[in-house]
């Protein structure tokens, strides 16, 4: 690589085009629009104001009411859900925390009543967030595609449409600028196209005759006459919004571990509570002492501090990365991301960050020779190419502008500009004319190149494209200088991510891209992955995660486009890059890398092991405390006080033992497993 680019800081784009990959910005309804959210919050308010109050020696009559409308407006959603989980024969836990709920405040715990009813009214409300989000961003993700359209009719007439009415055959005119209203080939005109929306290429893609475009990519600074190939419902863009709502009606919902065994514990739990207040009953022995030891095996064997076993470590493991730019969306989420045993990554704008930049600059002795001055060095090479690029808004024009001013260099201005879509651009710079275009255009073409000359050009432009680099040719005065390679800039990261991950999984992370070939093996070879699939579509990739976990395999997919979203959405857990993602793969993903920090992603992933390890010793401890306080209560007559203190006391030490995930120490830990194992994995290979 060139020396002037090697030290190159960090690029900063400029210009007014969006981003690549990114959907428009939309509205989004305020969470509390939802009931559950209303009600779940009503009910932590409440709960919040009485609980002071009873501390603090308040009579019952001013907190008892209150924590009777925490009963009634966080309890009535899961209790109704539970009934009809009934009326299906089925007995869900909903129903039993609120029925234990119920059962502790008759014999006088209304505060831990209280606590269960406010933690599953939470639970339930940011599930209704999670499924509100994701329902927003697929139907956003129709604002892709325009909804009208210029057609040309047969007599060349044009006319505005509603892009749904548009038919095969017909003839639509895109303008500069605008996005393509469908599917489609190109019978006339020239323009680059950003169409990283669907295939997540980085830079836009010369449009001629004959070539595909495909609805909601975005047109650049030529005019584009395209025969509709598809109508409005087979467009890729509406089978992404297809394969994303299907992946996520169809995804199993994994379930917490105790979960898993809540039909048969709840089950177990009501049947007994049952036989031992009617075995009693019908021997004869007192109503109330019948009921009372009853509701005392309910409060000890109620799945209180299980639940506690299980949430506060995963809620404390979600607070602690995001305090580190992780947000998990869900414990159940958090408990995902430890069972991962195959990642995959998307290219453009995950492992690379989506920008193009200038790489390499390969100059031509004989070109520079041919102008008769020895000053045409790469430094006055690209100071010319730059100035000419400068009025373009070409994402490549500004790669080579931005690495221009990076070297700190001057621009001169830019006489009799001219931009041709596809081709490139050509201005007067000093009294020269400078011309940076494509091969295809410029090579061969200049009216004093030798045959020894076309061949040294070919051969740049070969070696740049052949390394994965977009290339572009230089030429001054009619002569060829130069050859630009450009390409995107892979995150800093990346390499030890990947290394981490290795080690941590046990196998390497695969790269699906719909970026060309060349360029995916460029990036998979520099950051230490093997396994490559490019040139995929949406659905290609959706086939790949459906092929793996087929076979087995708990499959974390980390992307950032539109084009990820379907397999985010099919993956087990779906990872998004919160800074250049699109908003579908955002809302789509089950979390979100906020700072686009990929050292995080096996951070989150040996967090969530820990917070496994953790959750599997409170449930041990409060497994125990359970069995010996129901066989005491059975065996014998356990006293009401000392079954709550129990009941209390195990719950207290699970939670605490769960926040201790919440110490920054816990974070810097699981970073260092990551960073660690990969630093291990490049000094073995180094050795």
């Amino acid at each position: 690589m060139s020396s002037l680019l090697t030290t190159a800081p960090e690029q900063v784009a400029t210009g007014s085009a969006p981003e690549p990959g990114r959907a428009p910005r939309r509205l989004v309804l305020p969470v509390f629009a939802l009931p559950e959210v209303r009600w779940a919050s009503a009910a932590l308010l409440l709960f919040l104001v009485a609980l002071p109050l009873q501390l603090t020696g308040a009579p019952a009559w001013v907190w008892a009411p209150l924590y009777a409308a925490v009963y009634a407006t966080g309890g009535w959603e899961p209790g109704w859900a539970g009934l009809q989980a009934l009326r299906e024969k089925t007995l869900d836990v909903d129903l039993l925390m609120v029925v234990a709920a119920i059962g502790a405040a008759a014999i006088g715990q209304v505060l831990d009543g209280a606590l269960l009813i406010v933690i599953f009214a939470t639970s339930g409300a940011l599930e209704a967030v999670a499924t509100h989000r994701t329902e927003q961003a697929v139907r956003g993700l129709l604002d892709l595609a325009p909804e009208q359209a210029t057609r040309i009719a047969a007599d060349g007439a044009e006319e505005l449409v509603d892009a749904v009415a548009l038919a095969v055959g017909d003839r639509i005119l895109v303008r500069p600028g605008a996005r393509i209203a469908a599917d489609g080939q190109v019978i006339g005109g020239a323009s680059d196209v950003d169409q990283a929306t669907i295939t997540g290429e980085p830079l836009p893609v010369a449009k001629t005759a004959g070539d595909e475009v495909f609805a909601g990519t975005l047109n650049g600074t030529g005019a584009l006459t395209v025969r509709v190939d598809r109508v409005a419902a087979d467009t890729v863009v509406a089978r992404i919004v297809a394969m994303v709502q299907e992946a996520s009606a169809t995804k199993a919902r994994t379930q917490l571990f105790i979960e898993k065994v809540e039909q048969r514990y709840s089950l177990g739990m009501v049947a007994a509570t049952v036989l031992l207040f009617a075995i009693p009953l019908l021997a004869g022995a007192a109503f109330q002492a019948s009921l009372l030891r009853a509701m005392t095996f309910m409060i000890v064997a109620s799945p209180c501090a299980v639940v506690l076993a299980t949430m506060p470590p995963l809620l404390a493991a979600m607070a602690n990365a995001g305090r580190h730019g992780v947000l998990v969306k869900s414990a159940v989420v958090m408990e995902q991301f430890g069972a991962t045993t195959r990642v995959a990554f998307d290219k453009t704008g995950t492992l690379t960050e989506g920008r193009p930049r200038l790489a390499e600059i390969a100059v031509l002795d004989e070109g520079a020779a041919g102008l008769n001055e020895g000053a045409f060095d790469e430094k006055r090479i690209l100071m010319l190419a730059a100035a000419a690029e400068n009025p373009s808004e070409h994402p490549l024009a500004r790669a080579v502008v931005a690495a221009a001013r990076e070297a700190g260099l001057e621009l001169p201005h830019a006489a009799d500009f001219s931009a041709t879509p596809g081709r490139g651009v050509s201005a007067l710079i000093d009294g020269r004319r400078v011309e940076v275009g494509s091969p295809s255009h410029l090579l061969g073409h200049s009216p004093d190149a030798s045959g020894v000359r076309t061949a040294a050009v070919s051969a740049a432009v070969a070696a740049i494209q052949e390394s994965g680099q977009t290339a572009a040719i230089v030429r001054i005065d009619t002569a060829p200088v130069a050859v630009l390679g450009i390409a995107d800039r892979v995150r800093p990261a990346a390499a030890r991510t990947v290394a981490g991950i290795r080690t941590l999984t046990g196998a390497t992370p695969i790269l699906l891209t719909g970026d060309n070939a060349a360029a995916a093996h460029r990036l998979a070879a520099e950051v230490g992955i093997s396994d490559v699939r490019a040139n995929l579509l949406p659905q290609d990739k959706v086939a790949a995660v459906h092929e793996w976990e087929s076979a087995g395999q708990h499959v974390l997919l980390v992307g950032d486009g539109v084009n990820d979203a379907p397999a985010l959405a099919a993956a087990h857990t779906g990872v998004a890059m919160g800074r250049a993602g699109s908003d579908l793969a955002l809302d789509t993903a089950d979390a979100v890398v906020m700072r686009d920090d990929l050292a995080t992603v096996p951070a989150a992933i040996a967090l969530s092991r820990r917070a496994r390890r953790v959750v599997v010793a409170n449930l041990a401890i409060a497994s125990v405390i359970i069995a010996g306080l129901v066989a005491w209560d059975l065996a014998g007559t356990l006293p009401l006080p000392l079954g709550v203190l129990g009941h209390e006391g195990s719950t207290v030490i699970v939670g605490l033992n769960g926040l201790r995930l919440l110490r920054k120490s816990v974070w810097r830990r699981a970073m260092t497993t990551g960073a660690g194992a990969s630093s291990g994995s490049e000094s073995g290979a180094a050795a």
